[in-house]
């Protein structure tokens, strides 16, 4: 599993013009799933960046009850080593992936976490204004 974790001011996500989910300061959450990721993973994922000191003064989401905004992104897993074109044999097909995207979200808001979400497989407009920036590659 790889997230692009970035700290926001504000951060929003859009489908046909309307917004699917907006945070305030807090974490804007590009989530790509592998092939061989699992639950246990997700749970991970989730832990690392609710607990991750990345916002003003090292605080974290979990300490500064900061919201998160997570976007699934399969791209993320695209490989560009060879050739013009982008392979994505590693990223996990929609059926995989989709369940494990709500079970990094789900563990967040177990957590106590404020989640706002994209919307799985759609086309997605994603705005921010990022706080630094400061954007940090986690993976699991």
């Amino acid at each position: 599993m790889r997230a692009v974790a970035a700290r926001v001011k504000s951060a929003s996500v859009s489908v046909d013009s309307r917004v699917v989910g907006a945070i305030d300061a807090g974490l804007l959450v590009l989530l790509g799933v592998h092939t061989q990721d699992t639950p246990e993973k997700a749970a991970h994922m989730a832990r690392k960046l609710h607990e991750l000191r990345i916002l003003r003064d090292e605080e974290s989401c979990a300490t500064a009850a900061a919201p998160l905004l997570v976007v699934s992104q399969f791209t993320l897993y695209g490989e560009t080593r060879k050739g013009r074109r982008p392979s994505w044999i590693s990223a996990a097909r929609p059926e995989q992936a989709e369940p494990l995207v709500g079970a990094v979200v789900d563990e967040l808001r177990n957590r106590g976490a404020h989640v706002e979400t994209g919307e799985f497989g759609a086309m997605m407009e994603v705005t921010s204004v990022n706080d630094g920036p400061f954007t940090v590659l986690v993976e699991i």
